[in-house]
């Protein structure tokens, strides 16, 4: 990609009111990034509201200057690299940053989470499960958290005998910040022998609202996530609820019904999770999928054609939106309009602050 090109597409996500779905549109939309920021302000003015504060060239600039030192790489969406089973989010992350070996994003890959405060137990079992996992090949995914992915990151840079495979560690942070700090070796160790990922900005401290974020990339780069230990409320069960909205596999290891660090594995195998007990078990659900299923990530956003509403449109959407989130698709079907109308009203509304979008393709008036 031509440098100018990534400047103008970081540009776009570093701005304000543009989260992964408004960029998607505005790219599929206006074909470039420049096109896009260009007419930016023309479409917040459609919305009712002011155009988003844009990010600076010269900190985007300093950005990029500041990444290379730091010996890290950016891969965008629409990227030929870019790993295609991320591509398949509606919000997937427009921009990432890696270090080390990226041939990994085309490796076959399985997530591996569970409890922070995991037993000794279930801790030695992620570490062997990394290990044989990465030894047939696969690369492991995880957090870079304390426990169970700490674990299985440390088993799958194990020495083994399989053809390819390791582990990606995505992590909450800017890729130059360490968390927990006694991963440093880890992280630092990760960068070099597997890859290191990151979606926030260098320097971004984690906050807790950056980990379901981590947490989709995760879920997404992977074709199944295995649940070693987690409690009923744990973070590891949303990552597990990610892969099963994305289509992906759900597997969970079985645990003491005495030991509450397992009974939000046990209630996903209740709720029809896989059961998993070896290395195995996981291969025999993943390698029946056939790698040529998986679709290949677009080679670009492709400008398409201008999709204009007009006043009566806006005003007939604008009049079914409220506080309650509600679904696209039914916003779609009650108004009438074509989805192409609706998508760029939708974007408006986004872009003067007006609309707020959530979980499961609903939006609400902000």
């Amino acid at each position: 990609m031509p440098e100018h090109d990534a400047a103008d597409r970081l540009r776009l996500i570093r701005s304000a009111n543009i989260g992964p779905v408004t960029y998607r549109h505005l790219l599929a939309r206006f074909g470039t990034a420049a096109a896009a920021l260009e007419a930016i302000p023309m479409l917040a003015a459609r919305g009712g509201g002011r155009a988003p504060v844009l990010a600076e060239t010269r900190a985007v600039a300093r950005e990029m200057a500041h990444a290379e030192k730091l010996g890290a790489r950016y891969l965008f969406l629409g990227d030929g690299a870019y790993p295609p089973l991320l591509a398949e989010l509606e919000n997937a992350p427009p921009a990432l940053m890696l270090r080390g070996d990226d041939a990994l994003l085309r490796q076959m890959a399985v997530a591996m989470v569970g409890a922070r405060n995991a037993s000794a137990a279930a801790c030695r079992f992620a570490r062997q499960l990394g290990h044989e996992l990465a030894g047939e090949g696969l690369a492991v995914v995880s957090g870079l958290a304390r426990g169970i992915d700490t674990a299985a990151h440390i088993g799958a840079l194990g020495p083994h005998t399989g053809q390819g495979g390791g582990t990606i560690a995505v992590i909450a942070s800017g890729i130059d910040i360490v968390f927990p700090p006694e991963n440093a070796a880890l992280q630092e160790r990760i960068a070099h022998a597997g890859l290191l990922i990151a979606e926030q900005p260098p320097g971004t401290e984690p906050r807790a609202r950056h980990f379901p974020y981590r947490n989709r990339i995760i879920a997404g780069l992977a074709l199944g996530t295995v649940v070693v230990e987690a409690a009923p409320k744990s973070g590891s069960l949303i990552t597990a609820r990610l892969a099963g909205e994305a289509g992906r596999e759900v597997m969970a290891v079985p645990g003491s019904p005495l030991d509450p660090r397992a009974q939000g594995c046990n209630g996903l195998i209740r709720d029809g999770a896989t059961l998993i007990q070896s290395a195995a078990d996981v291969i025999e659900q993943l390698r029946p999928i056939d790698a040529r299923m998986v679709r290949a990530p677009a080679a670009g956003f492709g400008a398409a054609p201008p999709a204009d509403a007009s006043e009566a449109e806006r005003r007939a959407l604008h009049g079914l939106l409220g506080p309650v989130p509600v679904a696209v698709d039914e916003l779609i079907r009650q108004s009438g309009l074509a989805p192409a109308i609706v998508q760029t009203v939708l974007l408006e509304l986004e872009l003067a602050a007006r609309l707020e979008r959530h979980a499961g393709g609903r939006v609400s008036l902000a």
